[in-house]
C-alpha cells in the first residue's frame, strides 16, 4: 500500500503528463463539473426567503455537497485495499489537481497575445477571470491571466494535495467542493449575500495556510518575491488571494492589481508589486514560474514520502 505522500507525487506526475482526457470529459464530464450541477440544482430551490433563512439553507447546501464528496472518497479509499483498486484513489485524485488545465488555459491566452491577436487573447481571458474583459488592452490582459495564474496555483492545486496531504482522498474532495461552492454562490451581490456566506468563510478557511504555501513556493522559485509578499500581501481584497499574486509579483518585477470593473461596475483594487504592468512577455515568464513551482511541490512530495 503506497503513502498519501506516493500517491500525491503520482497523482501530479499523471495529471501534469496526460491531464483531463478529452474523450473522458465527453463521456462523463469532470467530478467538479458534477459537484457544480449539484451546487445549481440545489441552489435554485434553496436561495429563497428572508436573511436569515438563506443563510441556514446556504450552510445547509454546504454541508450537504461537502459531505457527500466526502463520504464517497471515503469509501474510494475503504476500498481501496489492492493495488487495482489503490489506482483509482490516484485517478481520483489526479482529477482534483489542474496543472496541465491551469497551463493550458493561461497558454491559450498567451499566444494570441504573441501574435498580436487581443480579439482572440481576451475572449481566451474571459473564460478564466470574472471581471470584464471587453476593454483590456495587451497589458490588462496579461495582468488578469497572471493574476489567475497565481490564485488558481493555490486554489486548484497546493490548496487540494495539502488537503490530500492532511485527509486522504476525503480531504481532497471537500476541498473542491468549497472551492465549486465558493466559485458559484461564494459573492457580495443581492442573490449570493446571505446563501453564499458560509461558502465564502469556509473557503477562505480551507484556503488559509495552501495560500500561504503557494507564495512561499513561487518565492523558492524565482527571486524579489519574499519583500513584496510580506509587505502586499495582506492588502488584497481576500485573506488568501493576495500571497500567491503578491509572491507572482515580486518574483516578476511588476505591479498587479489594481482596478478593474466587473458587469460594468468598478471595482478599486490594491497594487500588488512595484513596476510596470506586466506584458505578454512577462505572462510567459509567469509560466515559467508556475511550472518551477509545480517542480518544486513534486520535490516536496517525493521528499516527504521518503522521509515516511
Amino acid at each position: 500500500m503506497l503513502t498519501r505522500p506516493e500517491q500525491l507525487l503520482l497523482a501530479l506526475i499523471g495529471e501534469a503528463a496526460i491531464g483531463y482526457p478529452a474523450w473522458l470529459l465527453a463521456v462523463i464530464g469532470h467530478p467538479v463539473v458534477w459537484i457544480g450541477a449539484a451546487i445549481t440544482v440545489l441552489e435554485r430551490r434553496w436561495n429563497a426567503g428572508i436573511a436569515l433563512r438563506r443563510r441556514v439553507m446556504g450552510l445547509a447546501l454546504l454541508v450537504l455537497v461537502a459531505g457527500g464528496v466526502g463520504a464517497i472518497g471515503w469509501l474510494i479509499e475503504n476500498w481501496a485495499r489492492n493495488s487495482l483498486a489503490e489506482v483509482l484513489v490516484i485517478a481520483v485524485t489526479a482529477t482534483g489537481l489542474a496543472q496541465r488545465s491551469l497551463d493550458d488555459h493561461v497558454g491559450a491566452v498567451a499566444r494570441p497575445l504573441l501574435r498580436g491577436d487581443l480579439a482572440e487573447a481576451r475572449a481566451a481571458v474571459a473564460r478564466i477571470v470574472g471581471r470584464d474583459t471587453a476593454g483590456l488592452d495587451e497589458h490588462g490582459i496579461a495582468v488578469a491571466a497572471t493574476e489567475s495564474l497565481a490564485e488558481s496555483f493555490c486554489d486548484g492545486i497546493v490548496a487540494p494535495a495539502f488537503w490530500f496531504l492532511v485527509a486522504g482522498l476525503p480531504g481532497l474532495l471537500i476541498c473542491k467542493a468549497v472551492n465549486t461552492a465558493d466559485s458559484m454562490i461564494g459573492h457580495r451581490d443581492s442573490r449570493y449575500l446571505h446563501f453564499g456566506w458560509a461558502a465564502a468563510c469556509t473557503d477562505d478557511l480551507v484556503n488559509f495556510i495552501p495560500a500561504r504555501i503557494s507564495g512561499v513556493l513561487v518565492c523558492l522559485v524565482g527571486s524579489g518575491g519574499w519583500r513584496t509578499m510580506l509587505h502586499d500581501a495582506r492588502h488584497h481584497a481576500s485573506p488568501n488571494g493576495g500571497w500567491p499574486e503578491a509572491a507572482m509579483a515580486g518574483v516578476l518585477g511588476r505591479r498587479l492589481g489594481g482596478p478593474v470593473s466587473y458587469d460594468g461596475e468598478p471595482a478599486h483594487r490594491a497594487w500588488l508589486g512595484d513596476g510596470p504592468a506586466p506584458s505578454t512577455p512577462d505572462l510567459r515568464r509567469a509560466l515559467w514560474v508556475y511550472r518551477r513551482a509545480c517542480l518544486l511541490m513534486w520535490a516536496m512530495a517525493g521528499a516527504i514520502a521518503w522521509l515516511l
